[in-house]
């Protein structure tokens, strides 16, 4: 356990600077759970897209990414139907698994997302894009919850929405690096109604109306941020502390990424190290009042208008 653990904190640590940061803030048992679910996370993300830690990125085939996806499948299976893995990345997921008790549904959800990357997936509506960020972000936020104690369904929607609202956040922050790799997660909506053909989406003529259109998706993740705040109140005080500064963090970036303009992309957009230890203070004074204001599902703000998944089922 204490080599996954481990193995755990040096994966987090090197593959998310930001989340690494609100991560110490969880009580050692549930830190430990939380940096081993993100470490099989990490682990399958990098397997798609050959990457190490998130760097390092080599150009494979779809072909190349079906078949690390078949295989990470496999694994994954092996894992719900209670075998060991000699791969520490899921020999850390069945830790979790076992503890938390991690539906197989929401396992499999994730290796959707990665699949849809492999496929070279096209995000034509707003729908597909909000899609694609529950896949890869927001059923993660789900499984955080879980391994938090939430069993409320109407909790683990919120959390659902943090996880989307830090993808749309992502997508707008690195929509240049997306294209040099000829990925788009903008819908192609959004993109015709700005005269922008996918053939012409790296020309510097189009940054500007490119610009705008990721504005738009940090407009849209401030309402799943907000949504998410109500879910915060209902977690354990550590964690509220945890969950308010990663999101006060990962928010920043879609702030700074639309302040910037177009030079948000001239190199990656971060939170200075001095403003996450504020954000971290911040976080504290945010999970007071949020406990302090806990309210019943029944009386929390709607969620109408967000992306719920399929079913209505967290």
């Amino acid at each position: 356990m204490q080599d996954l653990a481990a193995y755990s904190e040096t994966t987090i640590r090197q593959g998310s600077k930001s989340f690494a940061k609100a991560a110490m803030l969880f009580d050692a048992e549930t830190r430990a759970s939380v940096m081993m679910l993100y470490a099989w996370c990490r682990h399958c993300d990098d397997v798609i897209d050959g990457q190490a830690l998130g760097h390092g990125l080599q150009a494979l085939t779809p072909e190349q990414k079906l078949l690390q996806l078949g295989l990470l499948r496999q694994e994954t299976e092996r894992v719900c139907a209670g075998h060991g893995s000699d791969i520490p990345a899921f020999a850390a997921l069945q830790q979790v698994v076992r503890k938390h008790g991690i539906a197989r549904r929401h396992l499999f959800d994730l290796l959707d997302g990665f699949a849809m990357d492999a496929e070279e997936a096209r995000f034509i509506t707003l729908d597909d894009t909000l899609r694609y960020c529950y896949h890869v972000a927001g059923v993660v936020g789900v499984m955080m919850a879980r391994i938090m104690g939430a069993e409320d369904e109407d909790v683990i929607h919120r959390a659902s929405d943090l996880g989307i609202a830090f993808q749309l956040t992502n997508i707008s922050r690195d929509v240049m690096d997306d294209l040099s790799i000829g990925r788009c997660y903008l819908p192609e909506e959004w993109l015709a109604a700005k005269g922008i053909p996918r053939e012409e989406l790296q020309l510097p003529a189009h940054r500007d109306s490119l610009h705008a259109l990721a504005s738009e998706l940090v407009e849209l993740a401030e309402r799943y941020y907000d949504s998410a705040r109500v879910g915060i109140a209902h977690l354990p005080w550590r964690c509220a502390w945890a969950i308010s500064s990663a999101l006060l963090i990962y928010r920043d970036i879609g702030l700074q990424v639309r302040k910037a303009g177009t030079h948000a992309w001239d190199g990656r957009t971060q939170v200075s190290g001095s403003r996450k230890l504020w954000r971290l203070c911040h976080g504290s004074v945010m999970a007071t009042h949020a406990l302090s204001r806990r309210q019943s599902a029944d009386m929390a703000p709607s969620r109408a208008g967000l992306w719920t998944r399929a079913g209505n089922e967290a």
